[in-house]
């Protein structure tokens, strides 16, 4: 088998964590390991820069209040499209905090207003929680939100959690349509049949026991919404689906996309080669991660110009 190709800052980010002692996220407390993660992205990620505005949230939701977090490089704009994102993190990590840095940057980019979800978590709140909670916070900001229409996206499980959102909204429309989604490197289907998978589940960050640990303690019951991967695409909104090259993940993506396009979806892939799952929160470690967010952020760009024409 050919060798994969691994950027050089890649190799020598993992390099340095392969290198580390002492027991993984899977194998210390709930508590430690979202922690871990937090410490992370002062080690890993960029500086959030300068926003205009940070401004949190509370949004109702069907088990309480919902925080959430609305970033925007302009101090007062006309209502016009704003982005809503849930976080990756196997449902089981991550936050609002841990993925700031790179909500600011899409802000920027953008020229829009980003919109970040703290679901809850498992293994307090295990599955439907992540996905009610989103369904219902975005159905919130479509209505209370000046807008004119949402862009879903996010990473990984946050990727899963952008697809199902979508799909909630194509079933029963929101007060403001869903006009693109943008997952990334998203969990969309059952790990076991797939060549990346077998390829990378070890030495990659992302590996085959986090995976098993994430999802033992998300548990899901089988429902679409664990793997939407197989569920009918028609009407989806138009997307732009990115994976990395060296991810478990990758060829679930793939095959996202081109269900996507066999569907009749308008779809741009793109995918990061010679790179990680995880890299847009690994922009001080990886440096070349950097121009890879910017690409994906330019092709949703080039689409959302597209739909206005």
């Amino acid at each position: 088998m050919t060798e994969p190709f691994v950027r050089p800052d890649v190799a020598a980010f993992l390099a340095y964590l392969n290198g580390q002692t002492g027991p993984k996220m899977h194998e210390i407390p709930i508590a430690d390991a979202r922690n871990m993660m937090m410490a992370m992205r002062h080690v890993a990620d960029a500086d959030m820069g300068e926003i205009a505005v940070t401004r949190d949230l509370d949004i109702p939701g069907p088990a309480g209040s919902i925080k959430a977090r609305l970033y925007d490089n302009r101090p007062n704009r006309a209502a016009g499209l704003v982005m809503v994102f849930y976080h990756g993190g196997g449902f089981v990590i991550g936050d609002i905090d841990t993925h700031e840095p790179y909500c600011a940057e899409a802000a920027r980019q953008l020229d829009m207003p980003v919109i970040s979800i703290d679901y809850r978590l498992a293994p307090e709140a295990p599955f439907p929680a992540a996905p009610d909670d989103c369904e219902a916070a975005t159905r919130w900001i479509a209505e209370n939100i000046p807008c004119t229409g949402l862009i879903l996206s996010g990473d990984s499980a946050g990727g899963n959690l952008a697809v199902v959102t979508a799909m909630a909204l194509r079933d029963r429309p929101a007060a403001q349509p869903v006009v693109a989604q943008y997952p990334i490197y998203p969990a969309v289907a059952d790990h076991a049949p797939w060549p990346s998978y077998d390829a990378f589940k070890q030495g990659y960050l992302l590996t085959e026991e986090s995976m098993n640990f994430f999802m033992s303690s998300y548990a899901g019951d089988g429902s679409w919404r664990i793997e939407p991967l197989h569920q009918d695409l028609a009407g989806m909104p138009p997307a732009v689906v990115m994976t990395a090259g060296l991810d478990p993940l990758r060829d679930q993506g793939r095959a996202y996309a081109a269900r996507l396009i066999e569907a009749g979806v308008p779809t741009t892939y793109l995918e990061a080669t010679g790179n990680i799952h995880g890299f847009i929160c690994l922009r001080k470690a990886i440096p070349s991660a950097h121009q890879d967010i910017t690409n994906g952020l330019n092709a949703l760009k080039t689409l959302l110009a597209g739909l206005s024409q």
